[in-house]
């Protein structure tokens, strides 16, 4: 029957239940029971249906049944509790500020933020994805993860930094299995105003926004969210709105959905409408706006143009401008591969850009196409490479691990010519995850008690390991595995009825996986490197240690592929027919629409987590983080974050096998992986004692989780950044902002070393003991090195002379060379003591590099000088 006509009801709060609002608009929430708590007492079924998304909740829940929970005193007593925990959480001071207390009477030239007002943004960090909660999807995976648990520990450290991304109508795809295994997308709107954002208004109460030249000769228009991260606010742009065309509308529409141009729009629109963004917000709440700008990775690496732009304006020069810029920006390289960088077409660059058109139509305008262009540049001149772009603007660079910034060193080292890879200026913060997001509450009761009492932002050890009773500690792990047997066999029912099936066709799924079953989990984007089915390669290997009728093994598979990389979707379907075919539905499982949900099941209920990667082709690998966190142990290939970790004892290392020939390769480290399975790991698992306990099992858990948890919370990561990147760079930006004639010098002393640098001269080198003119030196005994320098038009203060010196290999070369600075005797003869300790054939060589306090590292230049 059709209606003669509609109504739109709104819903009424009642107004004991009114605090309900303020709670649902702040992300904290999603790393917070007790609000969630709230929420889901209201309708717990439509809690679910909605993506655990409370404003959804409050907008569509029943009005009797809000009524009844205002009269409810006990409920409205939680509300106002929690209420008042989250204004105690927001106006306390924490790890930030009570550092930031001791700094403020620190000299104030020599302390980087010692100028900013409590709230003040440090520094905005630029992603193009983020990760908080299901609710807000505009992520794909552990990129966006990573950059949604940096804004919520650094909430809850208190460091003040400004998040960007882009509020995308679609997301992300939704998944699932067509009838052969084959994985299917589906993309699912997202109306802006159901989702834990809201319009950043200006002072007339308008929807804040911000433009972007486009080459059509036309502005796209950016409107502006905001989502409240604890105490982050996350600038989220949108194009999505009447302002703009239909094509433009698109542009914030998908994540990771278009092609080349459409990727290039976007990073536009992330770069220069994100720096335009961030002005636009701090202005309008009177904050300063932030100096510092951290690239997560080279997504918004055009933000770098338009910050040039602004201070162009000002009047500086664009190598000045350039100079600090540079100092005050951070790029983060999670890339392990070249291929995993975006390189565009440069003419689509040069066309975006807004070659041939006015000046006043271009995307920055007053900034030297040309120059723009160099930025990007690479060995093929056809390409525009994002990734050296970041590097070339930003002063500050690391990799996301150890093992993955020495990868990225060796990546990246044409860019500094004469330099080792080891002096490449890229370090290194290894990842971290968010303690409260990935830890399930009955495992977190543990890990309070584990790390007696401390405050968990904050600990860098868990000092009471005994704490909790291995009888407990089981039960706990137990409990785990059966939540992730329950929620499995639910999706494995939904998968079945979207891959064809009726439901009488499904009553097995309710019974697939053993809550007692040695459980392996396996979880992560899907690509090549990843090697999802390296686990197939003996199949009927696999096959028995599942089936073992005394000591069976049970694998949970999830992951995504890249909608246009059939490869990836390859290696799903095999990992489905395997299982379809080998008659293993029950044991071996793959789960669709990997997400933030299902991976806190995922790491939470497995009692291995695999990782299995080409070494060293892992940037850093956080799920096998949260799957510590939680009491599951790790076997692993050595590489991400791992490789840097204490192993024996703590999980199992698969041997890495040194060949090209990856199919060899691949053979033997699935070998490797059967035996550690079935010879060690699985024994100790079954291995129980009177009490029905497996003792040693536990003991390594307790090692685990006491001792690397600490290592891999993204609290400690963020400290990391804040005390080795955003602080540093802070102060350099002061320095080189404190007027505009810094900055000019800088490029004028640039210039005059470039000039100067070919016209130094080396000559004379001499080393011998102290006592000893000869060549011969004793071990033992320090020996001098000396040579004369001809600086022609520098001075001792522009460069540093320095030995180089260390054994030496059947080649000739030095190995692990050792860096020692050289003195001027005032003639113009440099020399250095050095100490001999061990007999054998010692290289050294002599060099000169540039020096200037606005130089963190001689290789930025590109100039270097041998004997």
């Amino acid at each position: 029957m059709k209606p003669s006509n509609s109504v739109s009801v709104v819903q009424s709060v009642p107004a004991a239940l009114a605090p309900l609002w303020r709670l649902a608009m702040n992300l904290r929430w999603s790393w917070r029971r007790e609000t969630r708590d709230l929420f889901r007492e209201i309708d717990p079924e439509k809690w679910s249906d909605f993506d655990e998304n409370p404003r959804r909740m409050l907008m569509e829940a029943s009005a009797d049944r809000l009524r009844e929970l205002a009269a409810d005193p006990q409920y409205v007593a939680k509300i106002q509790s929690e209420e008042e925990d989250l204004n105690n959480y927001l106006q306390s001071s924490f790890w930030y500020q009570n550092t930031h207390a001791q700094h403020q009477v620190a000299d104030q030239a020599t302390v980087g933020e010692s100028d900013l007002g409590p709230a003040d943004p440090i520094a905005a960090y630029f992603s193009m994805e983020f990760g908080i909660h299901p609710s807000l999807p505009i992520y794909s995976g552990g990129l966006g993860v990573l950059s949604g648990d940096h804004m919520k520990s650094a909430s809850d450290l208190g460091v003040p930094l400004i998040g960007v991304g882009l509020l995308y109508s679609y997301g992300y795809f939704t998944q699932s299995l067509s009838g052969d295994g084959w994985q299917e997308e589906h993309y699912e709107y997202h109306d802006p105003h159901l989702l834990p954002v809201e319009p950043v208004l200006d002072e007339k109460g308008y929807q804040l926004k911000v433009t972007v030249a486009f080459p059509e000769g036309r502005d796209i228009v950016i409107a502006l969210w905001v989502a409240a991260v604890g105490r982050i606010p996350l600038l989220l742009l949108d194009t999505n709105i009447p302002d703009n065309p239909p094509e433009m509308q698109d542009v914030t529409d998908r994540l990771y959905g278009g092609d080349s141009e459409h990727r290039v729009r976007q990073e536009m629109v992330l770069g220069v409408g994100g720096v335009r963004a961030v002005n636009a917000f701090c202005d309008s709440r009177g904050l300063a706006r932030p100096r510092v700008a951290h690239l997560n990775e080279g997504h918004a690496g055009f933000l770098g143009l338009e910050r040039i732009r602004e201070r162009m304006q000002e009047g500086l020069s664009f190598d000045a401008a350039l100079a600090q810029v540079r100092a005050a920006s951070i790029f983060t390289t999670h890339t392990p591969v070249p291929a995993g960088i975006d390189r565009f077409d440069m003419n689509l660059v040069r066309r975006y850009l807004g070659e041939g058109l006015p000046e006043d139509k271009r995307v920055v305008p007053g900034v030297p196409l040309d120059r723009c262009l160099d930025l990007g540049g690479e060995a093929d001149p056809h390409r525009f490479n994002m990734a050296h772009m970041g590097l070339r603007l930003a002063q500050h660079a690391n990799g996301v691990a150890k093992l993955h910034g020495d990868v990225s060193r060796h990546m990246f080292a044409s860019l500094y010519p004469g330099y080792e890879p080891a002096e490449v200026p890229i370090g290194s913060v290894t990842n971290g995850v968010h303690l409260p997001t990935w830890t399930k509450p009955e495992m977190r009761s543990i890990i309070e008690r584990l790390s007696d009492g401390q405050d968990l932002a904050v600990a860098d050890e868990w000092t009471n390991a005994d704490a909790v009773s291995d009888e407990e500690l089981w039960q706990t792990r137990n409990k785990l595995r059966a939540d992730l047997v329950g929620v499995a066999r639910k999706a494995m029912k939904q998968s079945g009825l979207k891959r064809g099936q009726y439901e009488a066709q499904l009553n097995w799924t309710n019974r697939v996986l053993d809550p007692n079953v040695l459980t392996v989990g396996f979880a992560r984007r899907v690509s090549t490197y990843k090697r999802l089915t390296l686990m197939l390669k003996n199949p009927e290997r696999l096959r028995s240690i599942l089936l073992n009728e005394e000591r069976p093994v049970q694998f949970v598979i999830a992951g995504k592929a890249h909608p246009h990389d059939m490869g990836g979707k390859k290696f799903m379907q095999e990992i489905v027919r395997f299982a379809d075919e080998a008659g293993l539905r029950d044991r071996f499982l793959f789960l669709p629409d990997y997400d933030i949900g299902l991976a806190g099941y995922l790491v939470s209920g497995s009692d291995i987590w695999l990782n299995n990667p080409v070494r060293p082709q892992e940037a850093s690998g956080t799920s096998g983080m949260k799957a510590v966190m939680n009491g599951c142990l790790t076997l692993s290939i050595s590489d991400g974050w791992w490789d840097e970790m204490p192993q024996e004892g703590y999980g199992w290392t698969i041997p890495t096998v040194e060949t090209d020939d990856q199919m060899f390769r691949d053979q033997l480290e699935a070998e490797a992986l059967y035996d550690l399975l079935e010879h060690e790991i699985v024994p100790m698992f079954y291995d129980r004692d009177e009490d029905g306990l497996p003792r040693e099992w536990l003991s390594m858990i307790r090692r685990s989780m006491t001792e690397l948890s600490p290592k891999v919370s993204c609290t400690r990561m963020v400290r990391d950044y804040t005390e080795q990147y955003y602080r540093p760079a802070n102060h350099g930006a002061r320095l080189v902002l404190r007027d505009n004639d810094a900055a000019q010098q800088f490029v004028n002393w640039k210039e005059r070393v470039y000039q100067a640098w070919p016209n130094i001269r080396l000559e004379d080198l001499k080393i011998a003991n102290a006592r000893n003119s000869e060549r011969a030196v004793t071990s033992g005994e320090p020996a001098h090195i000396s040579v004369d320098v001809d600086l022609g038009m520098l001075t001792d203060s522009d460069v540093e002379v320095q030995a180089v010196t260390g054994r030496t290999d059947r080649d000739g070369n030095i190995v692990d060379p050792v860096i020692t600075p050289m003195a001027d005797n005032g003639e113009g003869r440099y020399w250095a003591e050095l100490p001999i300790h061990e007999p054998g054939n010692l290289g050294y060589t002599v060099r000169v590099v540039p020096q200037h306090q606005l130089l963190p590292s001689p290789a930025e230049l590109g100039l270097i000088k041998f004997y």
